[in-house]
């Protein structure tokens, strides 16, 4: 018998925890504004104070404290209206254990760019998986790709998106179940699920989310801010991945998803490169 009070598909057994903090400045002109004034902008000076190494060079995982800087190829407007996100010529991403570099980074961004850009902040937290089983963790994290040198997966992919409050007003337990294949009462596959659909993509594509810390996050935030990386040739793998989860026949998950922006872009190796204009 439980204990009084406590409903054993309550969201207090899910871990609260936070492993690691995260932000996407996302910025785009202001007005007549020059390229040339926001390139100018001590942006990599902000990083060294802050301790960020570059993820341009990562190889094997991401540095503790760490930036990225993304220069715009195209973006794909969602269900969500992101008109911020949508123009956003460049992107920068910081990250790290601690709450203080990421916030003090973007304050400081933020300040240095103003004259001469708009600047949105997309920001979220790293937890625990809760839904990820020993099984699980093997077949879908163990084989994942890790972060390598920009040269060497160049595509950054930024896709923010929210749930529905029909989801959140599901426990967790059934929550977990959208993430599996589900099978009729002859055990005949008849949704591959979330974990099926994407597999293609574990050994190619690099997968980044960040959480809310709140969840459902409030009105006009979104749930979960998701990133991928992948070399050229495996952009195909991402788009037919994309595709697949997309699908609600083969992924039911996707009945609850809204998502903004997907935002394309190129990873660079500094500040001014992000707001080269080639494509």
């Amino acid at each position: 018998m439980g204990a009084v009070g406590i409903s054993p598909t309550g969201e207090e057994f899910l871990s609260r925890e936070i492993l690691r903090h995260g932000a996407y400045v996302c910025v785009r002109p202001r007005g007549g504004a020059a390229r040339s004034a926001r390139a100018r902008a001590a942006i990599e000076e902000l990083a060294d104070r802050f301790g960020l190494a570059n993820e341009f060079t990562a190889a094997g995982g991401p540095p503790a404290d760490s930036i990225a800087f993304l220069r715009r190829q195209t973006a794909v407007p969602g269900a969500i209206a992101d008109e911020a996100l949508q123009r956003s010529e460049a992107v920068i991403h910081v990250a790290s254990k601690h709450a203080e570099p990421v916030a003090g980074f973007c304050a400081e961004a933020r300040r240095l760019l103003a004259p001469h850009a708009e600047v949105c902040l997309l920001g979220g937290v790293v937890r625990p998986r809760n839904y990820t089983g020993a099984a699980m963790e093997k077949f879908a994290y163990a084989r994942a790709v890790t972060q390598q040198p920009g040269p060497a997966m160049p595509n950054a992919f930024l896709i923010p998106m929210s749930k529905t409050a029909e989801w959140w007003g599901k426990d967790w337990m059934e929550r977990h179940t959208y993430f599996l294949p589900r099978y009729d009462e002859e055990g005949r596959l008849v949704a591959e699920g979330h974990a099926l659909v994407s597999e293609a993509g574990i050994p190619c594509l690099l997968r980044r989310t960040y959480h809310a810390l709140e969840q459902p996050a409030p009105a006009g935030a979104y749930d979960f801010l998701t990133y991928f990386e992948c070399a050229d040739a495996d952009v195909p793998v991402f788009e037919k991945v994309c595709a697949g989860l997309r699908d609600v026949k083969r992924n039911p998950e996707w009945k609850f998803v809204r998502e903004g922006p997907t935002w394309h872009g190129r990873r660079v190796a500094a500040w001014p490169d992000a707001l080269d204009a080639r494509g």
